[in-house]
């Protein structure tokens, strides 16, 4: 297990004065690079071997939103690896050791010079050391599930601030810009996301929003329909 500590910056707060979901997400996409780097097996060195470790999808569910502010453990394990896939655990807790977010991720393992999916090797995963027990949690399925009831929202074009080191969307992004297309109040207490493909800048990504019983599903979409990422947010 790796873990950090921090405190939750006004920066990193919504208008309620909690950390806001892309401060949450952040801090996850964080704990689990931090891991990498302290390894010697982060960006650079990925780079250097034409790989990448792309992420697949998340579920990440919202015990209690962290106060402005207040002190918090960030952590994060691998528990499996299997044919191209990773999958890893986060969680953010308290200083008593309550949790306030737990959180499920699948990576897939990328040959950036081949363009295609890699096998997982031992020389690729040399450090993390053997898996962690899961987190305990109620596991949702990966896909989510579209219908062909939406709203459809103005198209958004992809900008530079929303680009990482890849030089497409960053992860976290895709969740901010589903949220600013919701209803405002809305308290949104888990997330599961599915990455189909990556949006570059110029992109244009359309909202395609569904009201559901738990809460709202939003596809960003290209213009042929075609969605980038599908983001489920339950209240």
């Amino acid at each position: 297990m790796y873990c950090f500590d921090s405190r939750v910056r006004y920066s990193e707060t919504d208008e309620r004065g909690r950390l806001s979901l892309t401060g949450i997400l952040n801090y996850l996409q964080d704990c689990s690079t931090f891991q990498s780097e302290d390894l010697g097996m982060g960006i650079e060195y990925l780079k250097a071997h034409d790989r990448a470790w792309w992420l697949s999808s998340w579920q990440i569910v919202i015990d209690r939103y962290p106060e402005l502010g207040e002190r918090i453990v960030v952590s994060t394990w691998p528990y499996d690896f299997k044919g191209i896939y990773g999958y890893r655990n986060f969680a953010i807790q308290d200083t008593q050791g309550h949790f306030l977010v737990r959180a499920n991720s699948v990576w897939f393992f990328f040959d950036t010079e081949k363009q295609r999916p890699a096998k997982v090797a031992a020389e690729d995963i040399r450090g993390y050391g053997d898996p962690e027990p899961r987190l305990s949690m109620e596991y949702a399925p990966r896909k989510i599930r579209l219908t062909e009831e939406y709203e459809e929202k103005r198209p958004i074009q992809v900008v530079r601030h929303h680009l990482d080191t890849n030089h497409h969307v960053n992860n976290a992004r895709y969740v901010e810009i589903a949220r600013e297309v919701l209803p405002e109040g809305i308290s949104i207490k888990e997330i599961r996301v599915e990455y189909k493909k990556a949006a570059f800048l110029g992109d244009y990504m359309t909202p395609r929003v569904t009201k559901t019983r738990e809460g709202y599903v939003t596809a960003l979409c290209d213009s042929q329909g075609s969605a980038y990422a599908v983001i489920w947010l339950r209240e």
